[in-house]
């Protein structure tokens, strides 16, 4: 399988997001629902800590990943849904240095939502994997 990044929008010379990433002859697809920053007891995490829930969502979606059969080198796309957009870019730092630290290069959505399924979640993020 090869993957291609097309149109990577960078900052710093961190990558921000590609506008698109081909894939050619994937063996398999793994589809990824959203995961928010959920402790071990299933309890939501970081209340109003936007940079805590974007670590701990990003490592549970890894370990998905990973029980899936597949590492976040893998993700081609990720879809992310906030309620802070202003808070959610002011700490996309957090985000992006964390994909780039696992070679996660993916497309992206980043959007605001008025709501996510508890009161307390700031951000949720689902994904595509391809191998």
């Amino acid at each position: 399988m090869g993957t291609e990044e097309i149109g990577p929008r960078t900052l710093g010379g961190k990558l921000m997001y590609n506008r698109a990433v081909r894939v050619d002859e994937p063996r398999s697809w793994l589809f990824v629902s959203g995961h928010e920053a959920r402790d071990d007891d299933g309890a939501v995490a970081h209340r109003g800590d936007m940079a805590g829930q974007m670590r701990l969502t990003l490592r549970r979606l890894g370990e998905t990943v990973e029980e899936g059969g597949m590492s976040m080198a893998d993700v081609v796309q990720i879809r992310i849904v906030t309620t802070d957009l202003d808070s959610c870019k002011a700490h996309y730092d957090v985000l992006m240095d964390a994909l780039a630290a696992v070679r996660c290069r993916p497309a992206s959505l980043l959007a605001e939502v008025s709501g996510l399924s508890d009161p307390d979640m700031l951000i949720e993020i689902e994904a595509v994997a391809v191998r």
